[in-house]
């Protein structure tokens, strides 16, 4: 168990989101369920919070039944993708009932903010070429998913 864990609040969504979830990443599993029991805030027998494990990092999904909804991009899921293939599958994966933003950023169906970002693209704009970084930013800044083929072309050429 990790000393410190996120906790994500929903509305009624945990068990959902929680399939949802480990149907993309790997190393995933659900425990420890906790359920609501007579007099309290849900209704008894139903999901108050559970364990979830996305790519070995532990969260708690939590069914808090009032209105309170995701925080936006504020915060957010950093996502380090080593290929093309993974950037896509994450990306298509948690857009989908979602919206797009920009820069590799996304918010899924439950309101929850994404980023999915090629390391690739990270090791470019921290080259020592200051102004070969710097065109790979603005390309980045002109993409919602990100690209690595244009990211490398577009520092290759500057």
């Amino acid at each position: 168990m990790q000393p410190i864990s996120t906790c994500i609040w929903f509305n009624n969504q945990a068990e959902e989101a929680a399939i949802f979830y480990t149907s993309i990443f790997p190393d995933t599993k659900v425990s420890n369920v906790m359920r609501y029991g007579q007099g309290m805030p849900g209704e008894p027998g139903a999901v108050m919070a559970m364990t979830v494990v996305l790519n070995g990092r532990e969260f708690i999904f939590l069914n808090g039944n009032s209105g309170f909804t995701a925080p936006g991009p504020a915060i957010s899921f950093f996502i380090k993708c080593d290929t093309q293939e993974e950037v896509n599958h994450y990306w298509d994966k948690l857009v989908d009932g979602g919206s797009p933003i920009q820069c590799g950023w996304l918010t899924d169906k439950y309101g929850i903010t994404w980023q999915v970002v090629p390391v690739k693209m990270m090791q470019l704009m921290q080259s020592s070429n200051a102004q070969k970084s710097q065109k790979v930013a603005q390309a980045m800044m002109k993409m919602a998913k990100l690209d690595i083929n244009e990211l490398q072309r577009v520092f290759d050429e500057a």
